[in-house]
């Protein structure tokens, strides 16, 4: 059985990608392919050199390049959540500085949310967000997690006037006005998460429209990211990682265009992490896929029985983490592992603002 540290890699500070790249549909893409077996003898703890591997197992492409990939009659689904304004800079009565994220609304108008320190969001404190503008929270939670309300603001003003665009915590400054829409893909439509579906950031509307000229069919779901996503897998036995539930609605639309999809033959590209964790948590053991409301606590490792997704896009995860599991459930362990190597010696660019790979 595979351990969190098998799940490890290398990772020089100077590819974690701080910018975007300086267009959409530019950035570079890592093609796997399923015909790909690594030799034993290479499953040493710090992997192969990379001279001891075929470089035609790896194909180095452009994003844009994604489209000849996909056939006519395939079907291709997005995660169209948007990005929340959700993360607050405040201070407390002493002047001293307290942040708070939240992650999604509660009941009576309250929401659940996380902060920082945990001195400054016991029951009763306030933060100040803005002028005679405060978060106080309710009651603490499991997991760190807080129930607050806003007093002196609503919600939704408080998001407009202070909120921040939460840009995930390895990248090392300040949100910019073009992180703004480079942070958010170009199919995004309702606010609800805290992280962007990253693998859709690379899509433009030239991309989409190419691939819709040329038969390919998009569905949509809507999967609210939540911090669970940077979190680090601390325990050896990934069983026990605490899974942060995540809330979706998958269409009733998007259903039937999966059936179709598997009465036609043809095969079901995923567009990131979450699309796949939506879908297999929405299969059922027939392999329908069933519209609806849900939230997902679902574990993806190696050893998952994929029913609903045959490609998965993605980009490159941090190591011990959930979403590195999910992909190397999805392409084998060692191939994926070694594609990380691969890139990493290429200089390809890391996470969310990082380029892509596609696992056929």
């Amino acid at each position: 059985m595979l351990r969190t540290s098998d799940f490890n890699y290398v990772l020089p500070a100077n590819l974690i990608a701080q910018e975007p790249s300086s267009e959409r549909g530019e950035s570079r893409l890592l093609i796997v392919s399923s015909e790909f077996r690594v030799p034993s003898s290479e499953l040493a703890p710090d992997g192969p050199e990379l001279g001891t591997l075929n470089s035609a197992l790896f194909q180095d492409r452009h994003f844009r390049d994604l489209v000849s990939l996909i056939p006519p009659g395939d079907l291709v689904v997005l995660n169209t959540t948007k990005v929340r304004h959700a993360r607050f800079l405040g201070h407390r009565p002493s002047g001293a500085q307290a942040e708070v994220l939240l992650i999604h609304p509660g009941q009576d108008e309250h929401w659940i949310a996380i902060g920082k320190p945990g001195s400054a969001l016991r029951p009763g404190k306030r933060i100040e967000i803005a002028p005679g503008a405060f978060i106080e929270t309710v009651a603490v939670l499991e997991e760190g997690y807080r129930e607050v309300r806003f007093v002196g603001i609503t919600a939704e003003e408080a998001m407009r006037r202070a909120g921040r665009l939460p840009l995930p915590p390895y990248i090392e400054r300040d949100p910019t006005e073009a992180d703004e829409s480079r942070y958010q893909t170009v199919y995004a439509e309702r606010e609800g998460s805290v992280a962007a579906p990253t693998a859709g950031l690379h899509f433009t509307p030239q991309i989409l429209r190419a691939l819709e000229q040329k038969g390919v069919t998009l569905a949509r779901l809507d999967l609210e990211v939540g911090p669970g996503t940077f979190k680090p897998v601390e325990v050896e036995d990934p069983a026990r990682h605490p899974m942060h539930p995540e809330r979706f609605e998958l269409p009733a639309e998007t259903a039937a265009k999966i059936a179709e999809l598997r009465a036609r033959g043809g095969k079901l590209w995923a567009v990131g992490t979450t699309v796949v964790r939506a879908l297999e948590s929405a299969v059922r053991g027939d392999g329908t896929v069933v519209p609806g409301r849900y939230e997902t606590g679902l574990l993806i490792r190696p050893g998952h029985h994929f029913q609903a997704v045959d490609r998965l896009v993605t980009n490159f995860h941090l190591p011990r983490s959930t979403l590195l599991m999910l992909v190397s459930a999805f392409g084998g362990h060692a191939r994926i592992m070694a594609a990380y190597r691969h890139a990493v010696a290429a200089r390809y660019r890391f996470y969310s603002y990082g380029d892509a790979m596609v696992v056929l």
